[in-house]
């Protein structure tokens, strides 16, 4: 078999490691073994928080509503049963943005709320 010279790949493999770990504490910024094994776990965490960012966001919404709906005699599931009934098809992201942001608008969509419960 040829002679098989890596050092100039084994090199350039190390250096892609260290600067990603570029800002990590102690010796997983310098040393080849620490870092490789702290980018392994922070490329697995990214991964999982990607999955966990959804539910997280979508429990924050609800606080939100939740939180402007009671604000208007109504909680939260009231609130939601009476946008069904109103026919009134809004996602709890925007609920939740026109909650903070526009409360007189969420006011208003509450009412309605309320009117298609019969309260």
């Amino acid at each position: 078999m040829p002679r098989v010279k890596r050092s100039v790949h084994a090199r350039k493999k190390r250096r892609k490691v260290l600067e990603q770990a570029k800002g990590y504490w102690g010796l997983k910024k310098s040393s080849y073994r620490y870092a490789k094994e702290q980018i392994d776990h922070s490329h697995d965490y990214a991964y999982r928080d990607r999955k966990n960012k959804k539910p997280t966001f979508r429990r924050l919404w609800i606080i939100r509503i939740n939180a402007a709906a009671r604000q208007h005699d109504l909680s939260y599931n009231q609130f939601v049963a009476g946008l069904r009934k109103a026919n009134i098809e809004l996602d709890r992201k925007v609920l939740a943005d026109l909650a903070v942001s526009d409360p007189a608008a969420f006011g208003k969509i509450a009412e309605q709320a309320r009117a298609a419960l019969g309260r």
